[in-house]
């Protein structure tokens, strides 16, 4: 599946993924290839992305990895999730 990752300052990351794993507003939840389209409110917590990522340099900081996996810490934001394309708009 595709992800993009965007904040108000720049677009943090665009590319292939494995999976997806966002804090919705009440609960996390998981996007995996070809999931039903969705649209959410997400809350405070970590965006979990699977699978390889490669960070421009500028933006990498804002991540951390750890045991495979790359996490983004977000105050809230939304998720789009259509044809097997995944766009995080994050805060």
């Amino acid at each position: 599946m595709y992800l993009e990752i965007v904040t108000p300052e720049a677009v943090l990351f665009s590319g292939e993924v494995t999976s997806v794993v966002v804090p919705g507003v009440d609960g996390e939840f998981q996007m995996l290839d070809n999931h039903a389209p969705i649209i959410s409110l997400l809350g405070k917590g970590s965006v979990k992305v699977y699978g390889e990522m490669t960070l421009e340099e500028e933006v990498a900081e804002k991540f951390v990895k750890e045991n495979g996996v790359t996490l983004l810490p977000i105050n809230s934001g939304t998720i789009e999730m259509k044809d097997n394309k995944v766009i995080v708009l994050a805060d």
